[in-house]
């Protein structure tokens, strides 16, 4: 499978090109176009893992209830894929490790990529964010989106992020949620509340843009229908 993004960093447009029988898996709702000879089904199961709770803990971190398999036919073909908000898109090759995943981000990824939910506990819960986030394991390329920019940050010893700007994290990091500042009431009055404060050694992506942030923002202004 070879992935081309185009249009980066504000639009971008993910184009997977298959050899003849190559299949891939992506988010419900992600293709916007491909060609004739490609198939596609759809399930609410990913490799390894099946059933109906595997879709129903998907919809508890966020992402869609049913998955779509694309699967190339004799002649091979192309699928276009975007996600739902606009913004930058990664590629990211896994050799047997593995990347943790927040919530809305994980796009598509190759036939050998496993997908499991891993549980962070009340902490995310009380951050405003999901007590889900996917663990993606395996051999292959996974396609990660986000809301604007994608930044890399590699991490020796400790960093603060803002819990709404997290993409993704190897882990090797661990996380704690805590306020911004010296005090609840000087968090929450300067906008931040809650962070993440990751220790350890490793990578970590954030996001530009906060979707909670925009839809808090522009939410007032649409007329109600």
């Amino acid at each position: 499978m070879n992935v081309d993004i185009q249009m980066k960093p504000g639009c971008s447009v993910a184009v997977v090109s298959l050899q003849p029988g190559e299949s891939f898996t992506s988010e419900a709702g992600a293709m916007i176009a491909m060609s004739h000879d490609v198939g596609i089904s759809t399930s609410t199961y990913t490799r390894n893992s099946g059933g109906i709770m595997s879709g129903l803990k998907r919809m508890l971190s966020g992402e869609s209830f049913f998955i779509n398999q694309f699967t190339a036919g004799n002649q091979g073909g192309e699928v276009f894929l975007a996600p739902t908000l606009q913004g930058d898109m990664m590629i990211k090759e896994l050799d047997g490790d593995k990347l943790i995943v927040q919530s809305g981000s994980y796009l598509a990824s190759e036939s050998d990529i496993n997908i499991d939910f891993n549980w962070q506990g009340f902490k995310s819960l009380f951050s405003g964010e999901n007590l889900f986030w996917l663990n993606i394991n395996g051999r292959g390329k996974v396609i990660i989106n986000a809301y604007g920019v994608i930044t890399r940050i590699d991490v020796d010893g400790e960093y603060i992020v803002d819990s709404g700007h997290i993409v993704a994290f190897e882990p090797t990091l661990h996380f704690e949620i805590s306020k911004a500042g010296k005090s609840w009431f000087s968090s929450f009055l300067g906008g931040e509340g809650f962070v993440c404060r990751f220790k350890g050694k490793g990578s970590l992506w954030c996001q530009s843009h906060n979707p909670k942030s925009f839809g808090g923002a522009i939410g007032p202004a649409l007329k109600p229908s």
